[in-house]
């Protein structure tokens, strides 16, 4: 029987590349956006789904368990970086703050609740987290972004302590700068793209791929010790 996974933001840069190396690893892979089309192009199986939203995410999550009965894997994968306007404390809108929380933080929280239920009847699965960097170096004049991507690698710990007796893994994935839409207007720009790669040890940015190559490890068992690991994939960024 195929294992399923499920993987949110799927239409984005890391959430795309992540459902086909997923299904090129010989999963099921159910793809969820808040881009109905093109979560559609990028899997045949896909929903609609706004992450934030408690009620539209216990229906989508109930559907796909009604019609494979089961889901091994959940890639927590939706994030957003915030508004120009989110910046220091003092300087971000209070609305800016409770988007980017709402996203990076209510959101896995509402999948892998809707989900334990049936991964704890199984007596199996394995949640994994997209978090950040930034949740373990502050990003300078990004308050909102570093705190929920901080709060989101706490969020996949106390997952790992609470059910991995149940036999379920929780983890997450620390990107560093990665080339995709959210950041290209950053990496398009001559001067700020060798000003960020200047940090990097590697000299470059890590490639969608790259970080949908951790998931793929992660999600096939083979690190089966590894649990409320946050894994840093940044090219030896943090390494300075």
């Amino acid at each position: 029987m195929s294992q399923v996974a499920v993987v949110t933001g799927a239409a984005g840069g890391i959430g795309s590349a992540t459902v086909r190396q997923l299904h090129a690893d010989g999963m099921t892979v159910v793809a969820l956006d808040l881009d109905a089309e093109a979560a559609a192009a990028v899997s045949p199986d896909s929903y609609r789904l706004d992450v934030t939203d408690a009620d539209q995410v216990a229906d989508v999550m109930s559907r796909i368990l009604e019609r494979y009965g089961h889901v091994d894997v959940l890639v927590n994968n939706a994030g957003i970086a915030g508004s120009a306007a989110a910046t220091t404390a003092h300087e971000t809108p209070v609305a800016d703050f409770d988007l980017v929380m709402a996203v990076n933080v209510r959101g896995p929280f509402l999948c892998a609740r809707a989900l334990l239920p049936a991964m704890m009847n199984a007596g199996s699965g394995h949640i994994i987290t997209i978090a950040s960097v930034a949740g373990i170096v502050a990003f300078p004049g990004r308050f909102a972004y570093t705190a929920s991507k901080g709060a989101a690698i706490q969020l996949a710990r106390s997952i790992a302590i609470d059910y991995g007796h149940l036999g379920i893994r929780s983890n997450s994935i620390c990107p560093g700068m990665v080339e995709t839409p959210m950041t290209q207007w950053r990496l398009d720009q001559p001067e700020l793209r060798a000003r960020v790669e200047a940090q990097i040890p590697v000299g470059r940015v890590a490639t969608p791929a790259e970080i949908a190559d951790a998931v793929s490890v992660l999600a096939s068992g083979r690190l089966a010790y590894a649990n409320g690991t946050a894994l840093v994939i940044d090219g030896g960024w943090t390494s300075w």
